[in-house]
């Protein structure tokens, strides 16, 4: 059995499309568990139940994501779990071309391909075209180099006797949750074909909040794990990839504040994580502009 666990927070605008678009794929046995702390969020779910009925809710505590998951998997039937949020959606077959791989008795997880739902006319919505794009250009040449690969939050597939129960301060559950399948000695794979689409950030402080929320988790899961898997000195390294998506000079110019801001953005993470030991309550900020 299949258990599918949606992560949401103030998302009654979104969830019903996030439950849909899944629900209505041609699915083995499943069940979809849907986990939010707040009550416009459940009641909305609670008005598909009819129309599906292998939908659950529970409501969680609302001390965040890790823990929402840790209660979700908790109460899950299914030997697979498929994780995803409530402002996102899949594509079509999404949840199938996540299963295929498996198969393979050697793999314990598969990512899915995030897309960027946002206009590239705009500096931001360019900026969500380059990183989503190179995301899956390194996934796929580490997929075909048998290297690590690790999960997007956004949606991927693992298996249940995997999943490890996270701590609650955790910013970065993906990554965290990809190193514990290694250190199991099992192999990630990638799914380019299982989609989900993203509206990503608008303004320059939504961007900043988010992205400090998903790099900062890689530089506080070093601490917690004893294990670099995302830094600045490591995106550095690849900059050279992002110099063909730019076809214009105002694109060249939008690619030069996005390093600026990169480099600004790790500072901050440093500071707040590293010096000013910031709780996740602190770091972790809604970004509306995503909803």
């Amino acid at each position: 059995m299949i258990s599918i666990i949606i992560t949401a927070y103030k998302e009654p605008r979104t969830i019903k499309k996030a439950i849909s678009e899944i629900a209505e794929q041609d699915l083995p046995i499943y069940e979809i568990l849907v986990v939010a702390p707040d009550q416009k969020t459940l009641e909305e779910v609670r008005k598909l139940k009819e129309k599906y009925p292998s939908i659950r809710t529970l409501q969680d505590s609302g001390n965040g994501k890790p823990a929402a998951l840790n209660l979700a998997v908790s109460k899950s039937k299914g030997d697979i779990l498929i994780l995803t949020d409530g402002d996102v959606y899949v594509g079509a077959g999404a949840i199938n071309f996540l299963l295929k791989p498996l198969s393979n008795p050697k793999i314990g997880a598969v990512s899915g391909n995030p897309i960027s739902l946002d206009s590239k006319k705009n500096m931001l919505g360019f900026w969500a075209y380059m990183l989503t794009n190179i995301a899956n250009e390194r996934r796929l040449a580490a997929l075909k180099e048998n290297k690590r690969i690790f999960c997007s939050g956004y949606l991927f597939a693992i298996r249940k006797d995997l999943f490890p129960k996270l701590p609650e301060e955790l910013l970065s559950e993906d990554g965290f949750i990809s190193h514990n399948v290694y250190e199991s000695g099992f192999g990630i794979n990638y799914a380019e074909k299982a989609r989900v689409y993203i509206k990503y950030p608008t303004n320059f402080a939504d961007w900043i909040k988010q992205k400090k929320r998903s790099a900062g988790g890689y530089n506080q899961n070093k601490k917690i794990l004893g294990a670099e898997i995302r830094s600045f000195r490591k995106e550095s390294a690849g900059a050279t990839a992002f110099f063909k998506y730019p076809k214009t000079l105002k694109e060249f110019f939008w690619l030069g504040i996005l390093f600026l801001s990169r480099i600004y953005l790790w500072f901050v993470i440093y500071r707040d994580i590293n010096f000013k030991k910031k709780t996740r309550e602190e770091i972790w900020k809604r970004v509306e502009s995503t909803k």
